[in-house]
């Protein structure tokens, strides 16, 4: 899976810079997995789910209990998960998650947003094929080999551990996320610079210089949109 994981690594990194933007949309993804079952983490896989993610992003505590309670108030509002496919120039591909209360402003919004910086949207499927849906780990300071060992003992089954410079990176399906997590905690790992699920290209492309610039200005935009929960892509930002 080549060095993907770095930008997972530096997305995360960048996504952490703004902090209010950060708690604003995990408050979000938390009060609508909450409103999607019983707004118990325990017997709630997805509510569990957001909650461990926003924990790796540092989300406050009380943001997250907040946006529970919000939930479990009863409030009207309706959020839909939404995913957009498009293109970006020279056979990029890129795909948007998003979660919305007013799916006709996201979808104008994203539609603009690919207009704008040389891309456009395509439809459900067009892009999403060539990628993998992946649970995916980074951590620290580890051993890949000692790891890979630990997870093999724990019966636990992954994709691949792979050792990038001091960082272990482990790949696994993602109906086994919270199974890989937990055998890592249980190692002692109490820390993730990276605990996602992502849709991970099955192959890079390398952009020459002048469409990479406009490439990273679609990718930011669509970020930074309220809408917008998660962008993936196929494009390799490592140096």
């Amino acid at each position: 899976m080549g060095r993907k994981w770095m930008n997972i690594k530096d997305k995360k990194a960048n996504k952490d810079r703004d902090t209010s933007a950060k708690n604003a949309k995990f408050g979000i993804e938390i009060y609508a997995a909450a409103r999607s079952g019983e707004p118990d983490p325990e017997s709630n896989q997805k509510l569990k789910f957001a909650i461990e993610r926003a924990k790796t992003y540092d989300v406050p505590r009380h943001i997250i209990d907040r946006a529970i309670e919000k939930a479990k108030g009863g409030d009207d509002d309706h959020f839909d998960e939404l995913r957009y496919e498009g293109f970006g120039p020279n056979g990029s591909m890129v795909i948007v998650d998003t979660l919305t209360n007013n799916v006709n402003r996201t979808a104008g919004y994203i539609r603009s947003i690919f207009n704008k910086n040389g891309g456009n949207m395509g439809v459900a499927g067009s892009a999403s094929y060539l990628f993998d849906n992946t649970a995916v780990f980074v951590v620290d300071n580890q051993d890949a080999e000692e790891m890979m060992m630990n997870l093999l003992e724990a019966n636990i089954d992954v994709r691949d551990v792979l050792q990038e410079e001091s960082s272990v990176v482990i790949y696994g399906e993602p109906t086994d996320f919270n199974l890989i997590k937990e055998a890592l905690e249980s190692m002692g790992i109490d820390k993730f610079e990276v605990a996602e699920l992502e849709m991970i290209a099955k192959n890079e492309i390398d952009l020459p210089t002048e469409d990479l610039a406009q490439f990273t200005k679609l990718i930011d935009t669509l970020e930074d949109n309220e809408d917008v929960q998660k962008v993936y892509h196929n494009v390799n930002l490592s140096e």
